[in-house]
């Protein structure tokens, strides 16, 4: 398959629905504003619909999963087993997102793009697996070009699948020991930041495991800075992993197709900043799930210049954040397409 898909134009969203919705917001039995971020929700996904008639019935999550050469590294809490061993849980209905996914009436799917165990066939599971692990980016590049195509393809196959299922919303998940250890790498590579000032516990790393952390990344960054001269997708195929490029390539589809997605925390905002670098307009098909306990994430949600609907503490990854945020835009909806104007309830506005 053709990679020059990333190319594609980026659809652009309703302007005349954006001016109507804002119309109606103005008109709604309230005072302007009252409602905060809810009407900001609101008259975006009118834009994004094209519609004031705005529905947010038919939601896809996918997770992907894969895992990381840097472990070898000793960077994570836990070892690469549990990748595998979560995807299981994920297919099984066990976990926070499975058990989020089924709270919405959500569809949920599981895309293995590179764990080290194969999990085994399981409902729900999707093998796309590119390789078993990327490779230890401490040593060289964490996957090839091919392997790069393969991985944002996977993420594509995913949109286009949900597309056809007429999903109106897609939130991409993430699954992979040692991700937040490729996630801050991306991060400092697009932003020119420190591994120091980036790096956090991941899933429970102490001071001195943080900072063995950081070294690692930054002597990472130093070795591959020439080869990846702030290109966002060299930067991605050097520092990154699999289950971050299926991300990128998801959201890039998204855009690209004009449904609106969520993007989880950590690892998802790097798969979002790398999409975002690459193509600005991306952005506008976007909302940010939370902002994440995770400390770089602070810079990374600065540089993609969208406020977090949430900020609940959370740092689990799998799409759970972006779950979350979900009844916040069912609720803006809501208000928006059932709430009376002042001329229906007969109530004397402003004016």
């Amino acid at each position: 398959m053709s990679f020059d898909w990333i190319n594609d134009e980026i659809q652009a969203i309703d302007a005349v629905a954006m001016q109507a919705a804002l119309e109606r917001q103005a008109q709604l039995t309230k005072p302007p504003g009252s409602l905060g971020r809810l009407e900001e929700v609101a008259v975006r996904l009118a834009a994004m619909q094209a519609t004031q008639d705005l529905k947010l019935n038919n939601i896809q999550i996918v997770v992907f999963a894969g895992d990381h050469g840097i472990a070898a590294e000793g960077v994570s809490a836990f070892p690469q087993a549990v990748t595998a061993e979560m995807v299981k849980n994920f297919a099984r209905g066990g976990a926070a997102i499975s058990v989020m996914a089924k709270q919405l009436n959500a569809s949920l799917e599981v895309v293995d793009v590179g764990t080290v165990v194969s999990p085994g066939e399981f409902e729900g599971v999707v093998d796309q697996r590119v390789a078993a692990g990327t490779e230890n980016f401490l040593k060289q590049a964490a996957m090839s070009q091919v392997q790069l195509e393969q991985a944002m393809t996977a993420g594509r196959d995913a949109v286009l699948r949900a597309k056809d299922k007429g999903t109106q919303l897609f939130i991409g998940g993430d699954m992979g020991i040692a991700n937040t250890t490729a996630a801050t790498a991306i991060a400092c590579s697009l932003l020119n930041k420190t591994a120091e000032e980036l790096a956090g516990p991941g899933t429970g790393l102490d001071a001195s495991g943080v900072k063995h952390k950081a070294s690692i990344i930054q002597s990472a960054i130093e070795q591959h800075k020439k080869q990846m001269l702030g290109q966002p997708l060299e930067i991605l195929r050097h520092v990154g992993g699999f289950e971050i490029a299926a991300l990128c390539g998801a959201y890039m589809t998204c855009a690209q197709k004009g449904i609106p997605f969520i993007v989880d925390g950590f690892i998802a905002s790097s798969a979002a900043l790398v999409a975002i670098y690459f193509n600005k307009a991306v952005r506008q098909w976007m909302f940010l799930a939370h902002r994440s306990a995770e400390p770089g994430h602070r810079q990374m949600v600065e540089a993609m210049g969208i406020e977090p609907l949430l900020d609940l503490g959370l740092r689990l990854g799998e799409g759970s954040g972006a779950a979350m945020a979900v009844p916040v835009l069912q609720m803006a909806i809501a208000t928006h397409t059932q709430m009376a104007t002042f001329a229906e309830a007969g109530v004397s506005d402003q004016d």
